[in-house]
């Protein structure tokens, strides 16, 4: 049975234990004219058995879902020939990648020995016993439960109290989920990190001037040591960021502004939805519209005044990418604007100020923190964009303050070091979570920084 189905049906066993849980609420006071004698209202006798019914039986399903694959594909290993099982653990590895790559109907490049093809099949047997019992589990677990929780209802039973602890519970176990995660990936990443500044010197990686990390992948080769300078993909990610943001932040702000105290209600409602089709539209769009008609403008329009203009320019790339997260700035200043109590602006006009003048000095500075995030995501944005940079830019790592120039980013870099055969434990591939580690701490000092500037310039208003 395939999950969405399993899940379905768990679904469908919550709706039913509701019912029968707000019914059983109301049959033991003798219909709804008795329902001041219950604790709480029926609703919640409803949701106590639908949370019984549904949260155990989901529960077991992920961890059986998480642990399926490990168990048999161990299962698997065990029961291949004694001359096969004895093999490195990487070609072992690789062997049960063929059996599943077989099991999934998928086409090996190599000839398929009998052994390989009966471990496919055994793999596949595997798969159905655990998928019939993981639904014969899961329902039975779903109606078990339903079914205890539903025998509890009662008029002195508190469903309402009930109820709340196992939503905070949820709320709780949700909010562990996301810090365990986040305290998971700067892990694996400094691990990584540490790996390779074993490897490259740390001074090197943070002042060095030069980034080709082309190197071999034997010693004996030409080239064994490559170079491992970042600042000319810092100087690159800066550039095309600072060059996007001079687009986006004074035509989104100032388009915010417009929308939210000079614009009719119909024009409103027309322009909103407008500005924010352009963050709906894929990047690969922005990046073939940068590639095949600004760069080749850019450049016409530079060789005709005399510029020397490289085919992919940083200009060209930044100009689409401003574009790309004007939304962002807009539709966030927009909505903060708007929140401003109209209290506010009617006690500046009583003052005699004129619109603009309320606009700068009581309702910008009201909403600086909203104005401030809307821009710091617009350029988390912006340094996190690869497609256009790769399709207007490349991946030439020049250090240049030249937007004519061709430049690279750390995104792109990390995209480029990641895809390959290179091994996982080079210097070549291990510079990508370097440069992620450098990346994450360049980010959080400039929310570090932008929190400092909201708090020492915004306007409270009691």
């Amino acid at each position: 049975m395939r999950t969405s189905v399993l899940i379905l049906l768990v679904l469908i066993a919550m709706a039913v234990a509701f019912h029968f849980g707000r019914r059983r609420s109301l049959d033991s006071v003798g219909g709804a004219g008795g329902i001041r004698r219950l604790h709480s209202l029926p609703a919640y006798y409803g949701y106590y058995t639908a949370l019984w019914a549904g949260l155990p039986a989901l529960l077991v399903a992920g961890l059986w879902l998480f642990s399926e694959g490990m168990v048999i594909n161990a299962m698997v290993v065990e029961s291949l020939p004694a001359e096969m099982k004895q093999v490195p653990p990487a070609r072992l590895g690789l062997l049960v990648n063929d059996i599943s790559n077989l099991a999934n109907g998928n086409i090996l490049s190599a000839e398929v020995s009998p052994a390989i093809r009966d471990a496919a099949d055994h793999m596949n047997e595997l798969r159905s016993i655990g998928s019939i019992s993981l639904a014969t589990v899961v329902l039975s677990i779903a109606l078990g439960a339903g079914s205890l929780a539903w025998l509890t209802v009662g008029p002195k039973m508190r469903a309402r109290n009930r109820v709340e602890w196992i939503v905070s519970a949820l709320l709780i176990a949700s909010s562990l989920i996301a810090i365990l995660t986040t305290i998971g990936i700067v892990v694996s990443v400094l691990f990584e990190s540490f790996r390779f500044f074993q490897k490259v010197p740390i001074s090197e990686f943070l002042f060095g001037l030069e980034w080709s990390p082309q190197t071999a992948l034997r010693s004996d080769q030409v080239g064994a040591s490559g170079a491992f300078g970042s600042i000319p993909l810092f100087a690159g990610t800066l550039l095309i960021s600072c060059i996007a943001l001079l687009v986006a932040v004074p035509i989104g702000l100032m388009s915010a502004i417009y929308l939210a105290d000079y614009a009719g209600p119909r024009l409103r409602s027309h322009a909103k939805p407008v500005l924010e089709v352009l963050a709906g539209i894929p990047t690969v769009v922005y990046g073939f519209f940068a590639a095949l008609t600004l760069a080749p403008a850019i450049r016409g329009a530079g060789e005709a005044i005399g510029l020397s203009v490289s085919s992919e320019s940083a200009l060209a790339a930044g100009l689409v990418m401003g574009v790309m997260i004007i939304p962002f700035v807009s539709s966030l200043s927009d909505d903060v604007i708007n929140a401003v109590p109209q209290s506010l602006r009617d006690a500046s006009y009583a003052l005699g100020a004129t619109r603009s003048e309320t606009i700068r000095q009581v309702i910008l500075p009201a909403a600086l923190p909203g104005i401030m995030g809307g821009i710091l995501l617009a350029a988390s944005r912006a340094i996190g964009e690869t497609m256009i940079v790769v399709m207007a830019v490349g991946l030439s790592a020049n250090l240049t303050i030249n937007p004519l120039d061709s430049v690279t980013t750390v995104t792109v870099q990390i995209v480029t070091l990641l895809v390959g055969d290179q091994e996982f434990d080079s210097a070549k591939t291990l510079a990508a979570f370097a440069l992620g580690l450098l990346l994450f701490v360049v980010t959080l000092c400039l929310n570090v920084m932008a929190l400092r500037i909201v708090r020492k310039y915004r306007e409270q208003y009691e």
